[in-house]
């Protein structure tokens, strides 16, 4: 069975997301929050999980599993998102406008995913 072209595209942009994670794994210990543990393993968690699940939506038997790995990984991940808003310090440069868009964002993302269930 053949997937949708958005499919495999939204799994090109996980996985060059969690590989990012590796490449640049400061920009994400910036935003975790401080009151979460050991940020470097969880980095290295959800960096994982992008690639992994961003692999998995790619093929139909695994697809469904996968999307709704992304939902749970969308969801678990939005602390982060949040804290990026509220803290200055963890903004990367972004503008507070930019910050707030991307809450919502997340929503989208979810969206996308739960199509593939």
């Amino acid at each position: 069975m053949n997937l949708p072209w958005h499919q495999y595209l939204m799994g090109v942009i996980y996985v060059l997301a969690g590989i990012n994670h590796f490449r640049q794994p400061r920009l994400y210990l910036k935003i975790i929050p401080q009151c979460l543990p050991n940020p470097n393993l969880l980095n290295k968690l959800s960096g994982l999980a992008e690639i992994l699940l961003g692999i998995l939506v790619c093929f139909s038997f695994t697809s469904n599993i996968a999307s709704w790995g992304i939902i749970t990984l969308l969801i678990a991940v939005f602390p982060a998102n949040l804290y990026m808003y509220q803290n200055d310090k963890a903004a990367l440069g972004l503008p507070k406008w930019v910050r707030l868009f991307r809450l919502p964002l997340q929503l989208l993302l979810i969206y996308w995913a739960f199509l593939y269930t």
